[in-house]
């Protein structure tokens, strides 16, 4: 005797606390099994690329803090970088440093803030609290040069807008080395654990030709084999001048993206304390013409910039007609990218095994409903 059993439709969000902001996963289901996804966006779209279009140009800067908003500084830095290749100018050495210490401290804060909640959405309460114990640590030196904990309005069309105060250098040396020293015991906590091993090896596998096709990028890529960092394959900034590793997987699962995220945090450690110790005693932080005019003129051109972003490659695609406003911003965030493979990583998966996966992928609303 066989029973017959009907296909249900679940809605999952757009107000669910596993998916992290205002977003719709509208499964189709029979039994336990996925037999169709459809990610469902646009609950939060903000327009941000259209407002940039009414903005002079450096009033756009606070507006890229809200894409990827665990990630602000790396968004600053991608939209400056972009008028600036406008402008042809060329940015004070000391503000170079300061702009990789300060990305790389907020790159591993954003995989701190991953770490804790991912483990909060599969079970388990005290990694949560660990992670978020030394992000305030990070943060605090984020504040500290900012004057924000969390969108940060840091950088400036030349540079940056403040430079580091007195002994600040030595304190972000003294975090990363607290940071290393948290990273041994979260694996001892987390990684060789049989319950949560049970809950990501084998779950929620992309393979490599699924990774190029769907144009997916970060640590995403990197864990399904796609040795593709922009840091190392495309260098920007000075960050050619350090010394790390592009931490690679080839299993494809939540586990190889798990261990590729704790990886990157090391060597987002050495970069900084690379930059601490070359920076310049001394030095101007923002282009001349940067520091003495707000109505920034580009001449009318076009320019397109990238950077490895904590969730993968983010770019900004600027157009000026020679006016104080650009004519046109067109932004490629790597979560509203990232998170389209939801209809295809998930067909054939458990209910149980969703939000293991979708949690897997590290994606923020912010930038995915720009």
């Amino acid at each position: 005797m066989s029973i017959k059993t009907e296909e249900m439709v679940l809605n999952m969000g757009p107000q669910h606390p596993s998916t992290h902001g205002v977003f719709r996963l509208k499964l189709h289901v029979s039994g336990e099994t996925i037999t169709k996804a459809e990610p469902v966006m646009g609950y939060l779209h903000r327009g941000s690329e259209k407002l940039a279009e009414g903005f002079i140009y450096t009033q756009f800067i606070p507006y890229t803090d809200r894409l990827d908003y665990l990630n602000a500084m790396t968004n600053n830095y991608v939209y400056c970088a972009g008028v600036e290749k406008l402008l042809g100018w060329e940015i004070p050495e000391r503000a170079e440093y300061l702009r990789v210490i300060t990305m790389e401290l907020n790159r591993i804060a954003s995989h701190l803030v991953w770490w804790g909640t991912y483990l909060l959405d599969i079970g388990a309460l005290s990694p949560f609290l660990y992670a978020f114990k030394d992000r305030e640590i990070v943060l605090d030196r984020l504040n500290e040069i900012s004057g924000a904990r969390m969108t940060f309005n840091y950088m400036r069309v030349g540079g940056v807008k403040w430079d580091a105060p007195a002994g600040w250098i030595e304190k972000v040396q003294e975090t990363v080395k607290q940071i290393s020293e948290s990273i041994e015991m979260f694996n001892t906590l987390v990684t060789g654990n049989e319950i949560f091993q049970s809950r990501t090896i084998g779950v929620g596998k992309l393979t490599k030709e699924q990774v190029i096709n769907w144009g997916l990028s970060g640590p995403i890529a990197r864990a399904s084999g796609v040795n593709i960092d922009l840091r190392k394959t495309d260098p920007y900034s000075i960050y050619d001048r350090f010394d790390f590793d592009v931490p690679v997987a080839e299993e494809g699962d939540a586990y190889a993206r798990y261990k590729v995220r704790i990886a990157e945090i090391r060597e987002s450690i050495k970069i900084v304390e690379q930059a601490c110790s070359q920076i310049p005693a001394e030095g101007e932080i923002i282009h001349k013409k940067g520091a003495r005019i707000m109505m920034i003129k580009p001449p009318a051109g076009e320019a397109y910039t990238r950077a490895e972003a904590s969730k993968g490659e983010i770019g900004v695609y600027v157009v000026s007609n020679g006016k104080t406003k650009p004519y046109r911003v067109k932004l490629r965030r790597p979560s509203f990218v990232n998170v389209a493979i939801l209809q295809d990583l998930l067909v054939g998966a458990s209910i149980q095994d969703v939000v293991a996966i979708f949690g897997s992928l590290d994606v923020v609303l912010g930038e995915v409903d720009a």
